[in-house]
């Protein structure tokens, strides 16, 4: 059974009646929040814990810790925290009982084998040490292990195991050091905000008022959320792993003289993690069917506990696992541990400011806790002391779900996750589960024409076109899939015909008042367009950092409306409303505004065949905009497009969009138009040179390494000017550049290592095949010495080497004559 520690609290007599900060919950990531802020110079600050610290998840959580996550900055906190277990310890005086004996992921099949290479490309730019063994080596360093199993194995010198009780203890105690505070048996029971923005919180040993509160409730963030009215969609999932007796070949290894300490391992085919466990082994697995645990709520009087265990839902992992390890199949079963563990609907936390909320964080759903906490503490620190963290976390940030992401569609997509835990999700493939929470009027009649779906911020928009509705299906594969043909006819009626898109999806963001134009104008580091006219612009955090790039309308002097990410919406509301001064009012009006872009040589005929208003290239100009009429409802049409051709952006409000629709359809029948998807947007965005949000524009990067610095307007005062200014004058030691790759039948996806003479020196952020031009492409952030066009450099794909060139400008037309036409 896993072991509980207990000690008296902080030793204070009574709790204070303010603090900086308050955290509630005492598991290991709350103490790790308040270690960091305490460590970071906030001394003001105090967690609060219901019962024991470990209540909940921690105390009986498996102690396994690896560096490997699908997403690289999370990896990277994830050797943050590993090594930061030295000095908490050293700090504390608590040992947190870390075993660092390295660690492998085997590979049982080729799908396998080829998903471990693409981790080990990422650790080569990532600078983590991760190599591959041998079977033969692998029997070396595990003998218990059929290797015959395996193809081969990544090892990384990182993983190993630690005790769960002991590092959150250690994290309170040294968090105790810098001089916070912690209570145990002290329940937050009520939150309550000022009208300052402040907090108090309610206890048994009184009230506790906050500038900041931070959810890090665990098992209880639910009801922790509830206190102020957020439901935060994540789940308990029960979750077994058997420890054995003792092992023969262990007690062995472990006499004076020995081989020592076993590596941990997982095997994803098998779908188990397994490591050393005193004399015996601990052997964990995810079952195929996950269970929800109290699907209602977690009860508030539910501590130190377990759930009965199950071993029937499991035994078909266990089958695999006494073939993979034979000599767990002869070992007596010492204990059978079956506990709740928090799961997010995507397998990632939820951190950071709540959205719509003033002063009120969240860290919650962290599931690898002893993985990730360390990390997650790093991260809310630098962000409530800083304003941003160091790092893009946006695969952590809670602001990538919206109020579409119920307690349902939680519970539902937060099994899933658990069933997928150890299942690969290829670059291809759209997950089926909690499907259907956002559409659009046009989805029965995309679907009818052939529409694969996928998913964005809960909406459902169109992939590619099949020819029928039975055929828009594929395979997921690291390869080119069935896709690429109808994709590459959406492509070719975009450039030599017309094609229109659905663009729901994207933000929409709108800002009324006298004091609006000012607003932007320092928020946003580019040019605020007159009315009647768009611009693109970057905007910045004060560190320099880009945190949007936003297509500004003007619709009058105190109204404009900002188009950008789809999935960004709620963490750009979030920046919006952090400092909005009164004389400006906004809202995110995304789900009030759906449309259709129309994109091609042939799109402005097509326009004005259902349009009264001239639209020629005189009388409607590249960048204009206007509210109008276009198939007989009202819309605010815009002349951009992010496919490269001419095109049009049509806005209708939702209940005008089946209208639109089926007036661009019949004025286009004889024009060759034709609907298209993400993939050929894509696509044709690769050809254009042009970057997206989350992938080639994120906050790992400044606006000169990116680019976008060519649209700042450099003679007014906007947030990150100095900061950019610097990087500006000093230089930026990497850059993003477009790439062609001299590959078949594959491509890039993300995250593959750009090299140079066998030295890694940068990564793809995004890529594809451009259909067009009838090219491998990529957008890759590399080294500026390896910036310039003309460079030989290689990219590695799945293992191998493939040669790749630095062009210095897009490869299609490459002046915008065509968009501009």
């Amino acid at each position: 059974m896993p072991e509980i520690q207990k000690e008296e609290s902080t030793g204070a007599k009574k709790l204070p009646s303010h603090a900086k900060v308050v955290v509630i919950g005492g598991g290991v990531v709350g103490c790790s929040i308040l270690f960091h802020l305490a460590k970071f110079g906030w001394k003001d600050v105090v967690l609060l814990e219901r019962d024991e610290l470990t209540s909940g998840s921690s105390w009986h959580a498996a102690g396994q810790i690896h560096t490997i996550s699908s997403d690289p900055n999370i990896s990277r906190l994830q050797g943050y925290t590993i090594d930061l277990y030295k000095e908490i310890e050293e700090t504390s005086g608590h040992s947190v009982g870390l075993h660092m004996t390295g660690g492998f992921y085997a590979a049982s099949n080729k799908t396998w084998y080829d998903y471990l290479k693409r981790e080990r490309s990422k650790a080569r730019y990532m600078g983590l040490d991760q190599e591959f063994i041998s079977p033969k080596e692998l029997a070396e360093r595990h003998p218990l292990i059929d290797t015959s199993q395996y193809y081969a194995a990544l090892w990384d010198d990182q993983d190993g195991d630690l005790d769960p009780s002991g590092a959150t203890y250690a994290f309170a105690k040294a968090a105790k050091v810098h001089g916070a505070q912690y209570f145990t048996h002290c329940a937050a029971t009520k939150t309550e905000q000022r009208p300052d923005g402040s907090w108090d919180v309610t206890t048994p040993l009184g009230v506790i008022n906050a500038e900041h509160i931070v959810n890090c409730g665990g098992l209880w963030a639910r009801e922790v959320g509830h206190m102020q009215g957020i439901n935060i969609p994540v789940q308990p999932m029960e979750h077994h792993y058997l420890i054995t007796d003792a092992i023969p070949e262990i007690v062995e290894r472990m006499k004076p003289g020995g081989a020592g300490r076993l590596p941990a391992g997982i095997d994803y085919e098998a779908n188990i993690y397994f490591r050393q466990e005193r004399q015996g082994m601990l052997l964990g697995t995810y079952e195929p069917k996950g269970t929800p645990w109290k699907v209602g709520g977690t009860p508030w009087d539910f501590g130190h506990e377990l759930l009965a265990p199950d071993l029937d839902r499991i035994a078909d992992r266990l089958e695999l696992a006494f073939e993979r390890i034979p000599t767990i199949g002869n070992a007596g079963i010492k204990d059978a541990i079956n506990g709740p563990f928090t799961f997010g609907p995507d397998g990632n936390p939820m951190i950071g400011p709540v959205p719509g909320m003033k002063n009120y964080w969240c860290a919650v759903g962290v599931m690898a806790g002893f993985c990730q906490g360390g990390g997650v503490g790093l991260t809310m620190a630098e962000w409530m002391i800083d304003g941003e963290p160091s790092i893009d976390v946006w695969a952590m940030d809670v602001a990538r779900f919206g109020d579409w992401a119920t307690p349902d569609w939680g519970t539902v997509k937060s099994t899933e996750n658990y069933e997928r835990r150890f299942v690969m999700t290829f670059p291809n493939e759209t997950l089926p589960k909690g499907r259907l929470q956002k559409t659009t009027a046009l989805y029965d009649r995309l679907i009818a024409k052939g529409a694969r779906m996928g998913q964005g911020f809960g909406l459902e928009n169109a992939l590619w076109f099949a020819d029928s509705p039975e055929d828009a299906h594929e395979e997921p594969t690291f390869e080119r899939n069935r896709s690429h043909e109808y994709v590459a006819r959406e492509v070719k009626a975009v450039r030599e015909a017309v094609g229109g898109i659905e663009i729901a999806n994207f933000a929409k963001h709108e800002f009324k008042g006298a004091g609006a134009r000012a607003y932007l104008d320092r928020t946003l580091a580019g040019y605020v367009p007159k009315p009647g006219r768009l611009t693109l612009t970057p905007m910045l955090t004060p560190a320099g950092k880009l945190y949007g790039d936003l297509t500004v309308a003007c619709l009058n002097e105190e109204h404009f409306i900002l188009f950008g990410s789809g999935a960004m919406q709620e963490a750009h509301r979030r920046w919006f409303e952090k400092d909005l001064p009164s004389d400006v009012s906004y809202e995110n009006v995304s789900d009030d505004w759906h449309g259709i872009a129309l994109s091609g040589p042939k799109s402005r005929e097509l326009l004005q065949r259902i349009s009264r208003d001239d639209v020629s290239a005189e009388a409607f100009k590249f960048r204009d905009l206007r509210q109008t009429y276009v198939g007989g409802v009202p819309v605010i049409l815009n002349r951009i497009s992010f496919s490269g051709e001419l095109g049009y952006e049509i806005y209708c409000k939702p209940q005008y969009l089946i209208k639109l629709a089926e007036a661009i359809e019949e004025a286009g029948d004889d024009l060759g138009y034709r609907w298209y998807g993400a993939r050929a947007l894509m696509s044709m965005r690769l050809e254009k040179s042009w970057g997206v949000w989350t992938l080639d524009f994120r906050p790992d990067f400044n606006a000169v390494e990116s680019g976008m610095d060519v649209f700042i307007n450099w003679k007014k005062d906007f947030v990150g000017k100095e900061a950019t200014q610097k990087f500006r004058d000093e230089g930026v030691a990497r850059r993003l550049v477009i790439l062609t790759i001299d590959v078949d039948g594959i491509d890039v996806s993300n995250d593959e290592a750009v090299l140079s003479e066998g030295a890694a020196v940068g990564y793809i952020s995004s890529g594809g095949y451009a259909h067009h031009a009838g090219k491998s492409m990529a957008m890759a952030y590399v080294s500026s010495e390896h910036a310039e066009a003309g460079s030989k450099l290689q990219v590695e794909i799945l293992g191998e080497m493939y040669d790749a060139e630095v062009l210095g400008a897009p490869i299609y037309d490459a002046n915008g004559a065509n968009m501009r036409a």
